[in-house]
């Protein structure tokens, strides 16, 4: 072939290269391609630095596709990230089970840590925390939970059932009897509430998540207080529970301003008398 044959196919490529970038970059093709993500499983959003952030296989895939990708929108990103979209969707529902995307969530927390750390100082509240971690989070995964995130002298965990959430309480409290640091006895407090919270990459946000966080707030040294919705999910013959009165959760959107709450104990062995008393 001669000089000029391979010029007119040298032409013809890059005439060809051009139509497709431009093709790749037109706006209508990628608003389209958007409004095809929305009707597919998953986060139609799925790919940024929040959704991508967990530590699932296609949210890695994802973060390196972030960084590969320039900020420019283009066609064959939105097919890449469609196809992410799908598979991290199929990812979360392999790992809920059967039970469309219900999920207790547990918070909890020492009782007057903060006060107790800025007097004993960092060297101790720092050996204190490790004891705590040590104990409690060993009851976590014992009981089938997953430690979202750990929250300074708290944590945020989930569990498959109301029941396994409480078990994880009472087996972390067991394990902390022992320990105590400068005179400071850990008490946990709790808060646990079922529901079905939006999954964002390695976390989890929305109103059921506020309410296991508030209950957790307004529990009292040691107390354990679980939300209507979880009380149904507790075993009678092992949990004692009443209805905790005065309980005002203020005016946040989807939740009842006077939201039925319950302190929740373990019952003795033996015990007798009705596991759940009224107000």
């Amino acid at each position: 072939m001669n000089d000029g044959r391979w010029a007119n196919v040298r032409r013809a490529a890059a005439r060809a290269a051009g139509a497709a970038s431009r093709a790749n970059r037109r706006e209508a093709a990628v608003d389209a391609l958007r409004r095809v993500r929305r009707a597919l499983p998953g986060d139609p959003r799925f790919g940024d630095p929040l959704s991508a952030a967990g530590r699932d296989s296609a949210a890695v895939v994802a973060r390196i596709a972030h960084r590969l990708f320039d900020e420019e929108p283009r066609a064959t990103h939105e097919l890449a990230l469609g196809a992410l979209q799908v598979w991290h969707a199929a990812v979360q529902r392999a790992g809920r089970g059967r039970r469309g995307g219900e999920l207790t969530l547990l918070f909890t927390d020492l009782v007057d840590f903060s006060r107790w750390a800025l007097h004993a100082g960092d060297e101790e509240a720092l050996l204190l925390l490790r004891e705590v971690a040590k104990a409690q989070e060993p009851a976590v995964l014992a009981h089938r939970g997953r430690i979202v995130k750990r929250l300074g002298d708290g944590l945020m965990a989930t569990f498959p059932s109301p029941q396994l959430a409480f078990d994880a309480i009472v087996d972390a409290r067991e394990r902390l009897e022992p320990v105590e640091v400068s005179g400071f006895r850990p008490l946990i407090r709790a808060g646990v509430h079922t529901g079905t919270p939006q999954v964002i990459g390695g976390d989890y946000l929305g109103v059921d998540v506020n309410v296991a966080a508030r209950l957790m707030q307004k529990a009292g040294p040691g107390e354990t207080l679980v939300s209507e919705t979880a009380l149904a999910g507790l075993d009678e013959s092992r949990v004692n529970t009443r209805r905790k009165k005065s309980f005002v959760f203020g005016r946040v959107k989807g939740v009842p301003e006077d939201l039925a709450v319950y302190v929740a104990t373990p019952r003795l062995s033996g015990g007798s008398g009705n596991g759940r008393a009224g107000v």
